[in-house]
């Protein structure tokens, strides 16, 4: 392994579990960004603004590293549809904005499910 020259500068760094659950996350992600272009697409050109049900979403993080919860946020605005928009002072929710969520319970618990569990087995 490549020692890290930045290591004194970064004492806390994370470890990371490389591997497999990696990798699924990344298929995750990158399948959930094009399925949400169509959806967004679809949105955009087929339904009305007013018919919109855009919602502020508050997700509860279990979480804790500073470095894993960007990661989450970096990837719910990565994915068309939703924005990370601001993140507790004690750094145990996130707030997201959505452009149009049915049920917005179902919502928080398929952003928990479907990538902070799997943020937990990638952060130690």
């Amino acid at each position: 392994m490549v020692p890290l020259y930045t290591a004194p500068f970064w004492p806390n760094r994370p470890e990371l579990r490389f591997g497999w659950p990696m990798v699924g996350y990344g298929a995750i992600v990158i399948w959930d960004i094009f399925v949400a272009n169509f959806h967004v697409a679809g949105l955009i050109l087929f339904r009305r603004n007013r018919d919109l049900r855009s919602r502020w979403l508050v997700v509860p993080l279990e979480l804790r590293s500073p470095e894993a919860i960007t990661t989450l946020a970096g990837t719910i605005s990565l994915t068309p549809g939703t924005v990370s928009a601001d993140i507790a002072a004690d750094g145990r929710s996130l707030l997201v904005h959505s452009l149009d969520v049915a049920d917005e319970a179902a919502e928080v618990a398929r952003i928990k499910q479907r990538y902070e569990a799997r943020l937990r087995r990638i952060f130690k």
